[in-house]
């Protein structure tokens, strides 16, 4: 029985069945039944292209409202990086921690400045013998799935380095704990502040066998909004940011490969993309590399569907904000830059069958490959939607399986 929650559903009563999703989605989770959208759970690797493309808003994020930490006694803020780069003319991002407070929580544990950190014990992963490069950032929960669902051959090649969210939280509630002895662990809360659903899945889910440390996912946009009647040049604040250009550069595509201080890299957003270079590292195609970045969004993290503003302006915006910042304010400590702590790092990935598998029998799979190959050779080849599937081998498929009938093709009689 599947139980994983996902952070990306239907609604039912928006939904035209037009197939702009099904063309959309990179696993091919997606199908159109009864004249509307159905997503295959086993699938769907929470990515958000159906919300980005769906042109009736008939796909939503599902996530925390902030009110949801009402239960916690302490409440910690995780912004993400991207956070900064919603609002315009902005030249201070004091003036946002500032905000957070005014919202109600009791402390701000910027994601950024875990970020950093997550930097400087990446290079010491590269350096380490017996790990098989390239390697694969793990920050993006999408990738992750997505590798082991598509490419699971390439599951060995990931980062074994918890996101710099899980590292924030984690840290957080540490310090927390440290300056309030009063409180006990399950009073304190925190909150990340998401760019997009993924991160709410990763949090739902947990990861492999390790339960994750923040406890609610609100959407930067919910925050925004909020921020916007909180912020004002007028309010004296507090000295807060504690993030130099690294961390601030992680909400763009690039930021944390090139924070690795290495030119053997290769960086690559927007799902298209990403899928296109790990097939060419699947191949043996690309050589000479020991890092890979990959962001399942258009420019990262700040293409994210649950943002507010333009990619592009934001990572303009979060540009401007890094001049004049050092280049990094987070580094491990003297008993701690040889070793990676155990407090960064995970020991077992997620496992999920491959979609490519069509039956636990290696006999009965290659039977149904050449059934599948057999009525390919009799379908149009056009891959117009209409019978529901994103393509003729995806229909043929789902016929060989039993989940689509013959007949199913409005343009080829079969």
């Amino acid at each position: 029985m599947n139980t994983y929650q996902h952070s990306v559903l239907l609604d039912a009563a928006k939904c035209t069945g037009c197939t702009t999703c099904l063309k959309h989605c990179p696993t091919e989770a997606i199908r159109i039944k009864d004249g509307h959208a159905v997503i295959n759970d086993k699938r769907c690797i929470d990515c958000g292209e159906c919300i980005r493309n769906c042109p009736h808003q008939a796909k939503k994020a599902v996530y925390s409202k902030l009110q949801a930490m009402d239960r916690f006694k302490y409440k910690i803020a995780l912004p993400a990086p991207t956070l900064y780069g919603q609002f315009d003319n902005l030249d201070d991002i004091d003036f946002v921690l500032d905000g957070l407070i005014q919202l109600g929580f009791d402390d701000v544990f910027e994601v950024s400045k875990a970020a950093e950190l997550v930097s400087a014990y990446t290079r010491l992963y590269l350096k380490t013998e017996g790990n098989i490069k390239p390697i694969i950032s793990s920050a993006c929960p999408v990738i992750v799935r997505l590798i082991s669902l598509r490419f699971p051959s390439l599951a060995s090649n990931i980062l074994h380095m918890l996101p710099p969210m899980e590292i924030a939280a984690k840290l957080a509630k540490k310090k927390a704990m440290e300056e309030h002895p009063e409180l006990k662990p399950e009073e304190i809360g925190t909150c990340f502040i998401s760019p997009c659903p993924a991160k709410v899945s990763y949090v739902n889910n947990g990861f492999a066998d390790y339960k994750s440390n923040v406890d609610e996912v609100v959407s930067v946009s919910d925050i925004y909004f909020l921020l916007l009647n909180k912020m004002s040049p007028d309010n004296d604040v507090e000295p807060r940011c504690d993030t130099g250009i690294i961390g601030l550069s992680w909400a763009s595509s690039g930021g944390e490969a090139t924070a690795i201080f290495n030119e053997k890299y290769l960086a690559a957003d927007g799902i298209d993309n990403v899928i296109r270079v790990l097939d060419q590292v699947e191949n043996g195609n690309i050589t000479n590399l020991e890092f890979i970045e990959l962001n399942a969004c258009p420019g990262g993290c700040v293409g994210g569907v649950m943002t507010v503003q333009n990619p592009f302006i934001a990572k303009a915006r979060l540009r401007s904000l890094r001049r004049g910042l050092p280049v990094s304010r987070n580094a491990p400590g003297k008993d701690e830059s040889d070793y990676i702590p155990d407090l960064y790092l995970f020991d077992n990935l997620p496992t999920y069958a491959p979609i490519t598998r069509l039956s636990d029998n290696i006999g009965e799979s290659m039977r149904m490959m050449a059934d599948i190959q057999k009525l390919r050779e009799l379908l149009p080849g056009i891959d117009c939607g209409a019978c529901g599937a994103p393509s003729c081998k995806a229909f043929a498929e789902d016929v060989i399986k039993g989940k689509a009938h013959v007949n199913g093709c409005p343009i080829q009689e079969l």
